[in-house]
């Protein structure tokens, strides 16, 4: 995962009043924690930050945090959490895990198709996505921001479990191997017998007026 470069700025404004009045003026409140060192208040820029998420297909970021003004001012860390307002998903607060470079994490990162299945291909079958995110756990910088798995081989009534993914080189997926990811159906009959069935039956009304 390629790190993104980030300003961040110290916080002593913890009260709700105070924080309401950040937000306001366009910062966002944010914290560092991790063992190398004590929870520290941050607050980050909302436009800056919100743009950043814009352009990246997952929240968990790895982050080189530039604090000004700090006796600390570079740390690599994870985008550990985002807390969203439930109406409008503005960015209310953001969590931010320090690590170092040579940290072992474990990060959940969507899970994407790559080529078209052969059971879709040749048999019109359907392609469904079971699992859409993974854990992988491995350096930081290893894991990748979208996790891509190739299902051209995949056939009507074939599924492809979390046991059968190849790990990125140095990580491990971690879950239930037996759980499904992706899987090819077949042709869904029970829609066209549904359809056949409401053909059959408009055809006999006609059949059953007479009757009466």
């Amino acid at each position: 995962m390629q790190s993104v470069s980030l300003s961040a700025e110290t916080r002593t404004a913890t009260r709700r009043a105070a924080v309401k009045q950040l937000r306001a003026s366009g910062k966002i409140p944010a914290v560092i924690y991790g063992k190398i060192a004590a929870p520290q208040a941050l607050s980050v820029d909302d436009k800056t930050f919100t743009d950043m998420l814009k352009h990246h297909a997952s929240e968990h970021l790895l982050i080189d945090l530039n604090v000004d003004g700090d006796d600390r001012p570079k740390r690599l860390a994870l985008l550990q959490e985002i807390q969203h307002h439930p109406l409008s998903r503005a960015v209310l607060h953001a969590d931010f895990h320090e690590i170092a470079a040579d940290d072992k994490v474990t990060i959940t990162v969507p899970v994407e198709s790559t080529g078209e299945p052969v059971g879709v291909k040749v048999s019109g079958g359907l392609l469904e996505h079971v699992l859409k995110h993974v854990k992988i756990r491995g350096l930081a910088a290893a894991i990748p921001e979208v996790y891509e798995v190739d299902v051209a081989d995949l056939d009507v009534g074939q599924t492809l479990h979390i046991g059968e993914l190849v790990a990125p080189e140095g990580c491990e997926i971690v879950g239930n191997n037996s759980n499904p990811v992706f899987t090819v159906a077949g042709k869904r009959g029970g829609e066209e017998e549904a359809e056949g069935a409401a053909e059959g039956a408009a055809a006999e009304a006609p059949k059953e007026a007479e009757a009466k």
